[in-house]
């Protein structure tokens, strides 16, 4: 049993140490430059699918690769190119799309993942309306 105490200790002492030295996250701020990330897509039709862009512009002098899109619910579905690599001064996109199920307002979150963990939650919202 001491010998059990004795082990957990040592992995919660190297797990809090490893937590430690991980470097902090870059400010997204001063590498990229992101144009409708709380979009409003206002009214729109039940049933009636809808998207829009996400223009991310990168603002620093080092090159920036889009790693991934994870979206908070099925209703959302992103298109974008795993590993593009936006160089300094260039524009990606990323192509939010919504179901457009919902009847009411909604509030939908995706979020944005780059190299240099750098990562950018981007929001939309609107109301459903049946017509």
């Amino acid at each position: 049993m001491k010998s059990f105490f004795v082990a957990a200790f040592l992995v919660l002492g190297f797990m809090s140490c490893k937590a430690q030295t991980q470097a902090p996250a870059a400010d997204i701020t001063k590498v990229l430059k992101f144009t409708n990330d709380n979009f409003d897509m206002g009214k729109i039709t039940t049933g009636k699918p809808t998207e829009f862009a996400v223009d991310i512009q990168n603002i620093s002098a080092a090159p920036v690769t889009i790693d991934n899109v994870m979206v908070g619910c099925g209703c959302t579905t992103p298109k974008y190119t795993k590993g593009q690599v936006i160089a300094p001064g260039d524009h990606a996109s990323i192509i939010l799309g919504f179901n457009g199920s919902a009847v009411g307002a909604f509030t939908k979150q995706a979020t944005l993942f780059f190299s240099g963990n750098l990562t950018k939650q981007v929001s939309f919202h609107g109301e459903g309306v049946q017509q």
